[in-house]
């Protein structure tokens, strides 16, 4: 039962193919608005890498975000055609989640900052539990102001990841009770996706292709521009609040 897993909602992108036995491959390249121009070439190599057909997949896997708004438009768009094109079903995960489940051996709590422009980050929380780690509330956006004056009125130990917290390390170095996670911990990982897409499919939680919509918490930069010249006022954004059963695992 092999699984394509695919993430835009940064500046780069992650793609990877895998099955029970574990991911065969995995590729991440910095994309910088180029997401539509590279997932493709990127999936092709993936296939090329490990003598894979898309036929075989049993299903198309996403991080459906929240995240930058025109790279996660593209995974989820590729993901929603593909799956079509496949007859396949599709796994969509939270993005910051993919980011938080490496360290899901952690004892720590563990919150994942991702990039949202306008000096925003895209953010969410996580508890450790027996076996890993679970979502703790919604994901939401802040400052990283905000979300540092949040941190230290907890007075709790965290572990910080995601590129939202390295676009803004300034802010958060130094913080009483907060660590900040390696080099390589920041970005979503497909190979985490393979493997929470895997156990999703046995507990039958997926999608059809033409339920899998994006989730992106607030209006893009040209919503907003072009509400404001019309006069209509702000649009709401899609959140990502409920979403779909055992989207609040972390791990």
């Amino acid at each position: 039962m092999s699984v394509l897993a695919l993430d835009t909602a940064t500046g780069h992108l992650a793609v990877a193919l895998g099955d029970a036995s574990g991911v065969a491959a995995e590729l991440r390249l910095a994309a910088d608005r180029r997401h539509a121009e590279l997932l493709a070439p990127a999936i092709a190599r993936l296939c090329e890498l490990t003598g894979t057909s898309l036929r075989t997949l049993a299903a198309v896997a996403v991080g459906r975000g929240p995240g930058l708004y025109s790279g996660l438009r593209v995974g989820v768009t590729t993901a929603r055609v593909l799956a079509q094109a496949l007859g396949v079903p599709v796994v969509a995960v939270g993005s910051p989640d993919l980011v938080a489940f490496p360290l899901r051996h952690t004892h720590r709590r563990v919150v994942v900052a991702l990039p949202a422009r306008r000096r925003e980050v895209f953010y969410a929380r996580y508890r450790p539990v027996p076996g890993g780690l679970s979502r703790d509330g919604d994901y939401g956006v802040a400052t990283p102001d905000e979300l540092a004056a949040e941190l230290l009125a907890a007075r709790e130990e965290v572990l910080l990841a995601g590129a939202g917290i390295l676009a803004h390390r300034e802010v958060f170095d130094g913080l009483d009770h907060v660590e900040i996670a390696g080099p390589d911990l920041h970005l979503p990982s497909a190979a985490a996706l393979v493997e929470l897409a895997l156990a999703r499919l046995e507990r039958e939680e997926f999608c059809s292709p033409a339920e899998l919509t994006p989730w992106y918490l607030r209006p893009s930069d040209a919503e907003l521009g072009a509400a404001v010249a019309s006069g209509s006022g702000v649009p709401a954004g899609s959140s990502g609040s409920s979403g779909l059963p055992g989207d609040g695992d972390g791990g």
